[in-house]
């Protein structure tokens, strides 16, 4: 069914025809609408079965669906930003723990200084903690992913983080197709869990491992991640023919059979991506792009194969590794170790800062020119910066970098 609905409400509605039977909320900007949606569809009964259990924080959404799940019952959370960085420790426990929990990460960054608008420093923080990460380029992928997700956590028992730009795709109305249920449910069987708390067949879960053990569990956490690489096409290929449309995948390429130079990124810069590409293909520039979806897994080999033919890559990413640069440029230098490729970083968006098509022409020019350098940082205020660097030498006590650049570019009055 074709409707015209905020992301988040799209995402919420998804969400529901999965069938959840807890969901632990905790508002946090911008994925507050998801769970207000979900609340609503529970209170009317749309959601039936399902318990709603407002918490008092966000680490306690997390411990919460820990509990329901390892209970038997399928569970869904979400958070953003300093939430997720909340729940850490429970974020750790519910991978370790091998919990098919599902979460929406409403992507933005990370203070100090306080935003709350878009970028990936909060899922990149959370990288490597054993969730599988699944990136939406749009809304309609925001949707379809978070049925694939239940079924994927649930396959290979495996906690699922589906991210979805903040604003940028949570607050967007977009025209979406909502599944019926009972497509859905010709998708998505009734949860069986792997492991589950029965007083008639008692265990522990979350027992202590000394050093005897703990490589192991480790190892087959990370052996989960290496079957979930292996589902994750074929539940798309499925999700294709159930549903009649592509979602999912480990990655989608565009224009990309004859590119000379190609551009990788995560998420809904893909589009804006997308739209530059079909410009500078029509002034005869052989440039395509690769959207990637599965982050964790990363896919080493299915990206190794694509982009070898490749004279030159261009990853754009919305974050930054502190004293490292490029976090997703570090994985595809990974996918190519022993070629020639060079690959180009481009930091882009920080905190919401709008990535646009002129900019990206620009960097994406200069690759072709052989101009690009290494680590190029997308309309950066080199002016602002040279101004506080020159404040930093001049005086010890030179003042809060954030305040100082806040007044330099006219946002706060001056003290006294």
């Amino acid at each position: 069914m074709l409707k015209q609905i905020e992301g988040s409400r799209a995402v919420a509605e998804a969400i529901g025809l999965c069938r959840p039977e807890v969901i632990c909320a905790y508002p946090i900007t911008p994925q507050t609408h998801i769970v207000e949606g979900l609340s609503e569809l529970v209170r009317e009964g749309v959601i039936e079965n399902c318990e709603y259990i407002n918490v008092e924080s966000e680490f306690a959404a997390l411990s919460v669906a820990i509990g329901a799940s390892a209970a038997g019952a399928r569970s869904y959370t979400a958070t953003s930003s300093q939430g997720l960085l909340f729940m850490a420790e429970a974020v750790y426990n519910a991978a370790g723990l091998g919990l098919p929990i599902v979460m929406t990460l409403g992507n933005r960054a990370i203070g100090a200084p306080i935003n709350i608008w878009n970028d990936h420093s909060d899922s990149m923080a959370m990288r490597d903690s054993g969730w599988i990460q699944l990136h939406a380029e749009n809304n309609q992928e925001a949707l379809d992913l978070h049925i694939l997700a239940f079924r994927l956590a649930e396959e290979v028992s495996c906690p699922v983080m589906v991210n979805v730009d903040g604003f940028i795709l949570t607050h967007a109305y977009e025209r979406v197709d909502l599944p019926r249920q009972e497509q859905v449910d010709a998708f998505l069987p009734p949860y069986e869990p792997v492991q589950v708390l029965d007083l008639a067949d008692p265990v522990s879960i979350g027992a202590m491992v000394g050093p005897d053990a703990f490589a192991e569990v480790r190892y087959l956490a990370h052996y989960k991640q290496l079957m979930a690489l292996e589902r994750i096409p074929v539940l798309s290929a499925d999700f294709r023919e159930k549903f009649g449309r592509e979602s999912g995948g480990l990655f989608h390429s565009y224009r990309c059979d004859d590119a000379e130079v190609v551009v990788i990124a995560l998420g809904s810069v893909n589009g804006t991506i997308k739209d530059v590409i079909d410009e500078m293909r029509s002034g005869g520039y052989k440039i395509g792009s690769i959207s990637i979806t599965s982050f964790r897994p990363f896919p080493l080999v299915a990206l190794r194969e694509v982009l070898s033919r490749a004279r030159k890559l261009v990853v754009v990413e919305k974050n930054l590794a502190v004293g490292l640069g490029g976090i997703l440029s570090s994985n595809i230098r990974m996918a190519l170790r022993g070629l020639v490729q060079p690959v180009h970083t481009v930091i882009a968006g920080l905190g919401g800062r709008p990535i646009t098509m002129k900019s990206l022409a620009e960097v994406f020019h200069k690759a072709f020119k052989n101009e690009l350098e290494d680590t190029h940082y997308l309309d950066l205020d080199w002016n602002a910066i040279n101004r506080e660097l020159d404040r930093s030498r001049a005086a010890r006590r030179s003042g809060p970098i954030a305040e100082n650049i806040l007044r330099d570019l006219g946002g706060i009055e001056k003290r006294a």
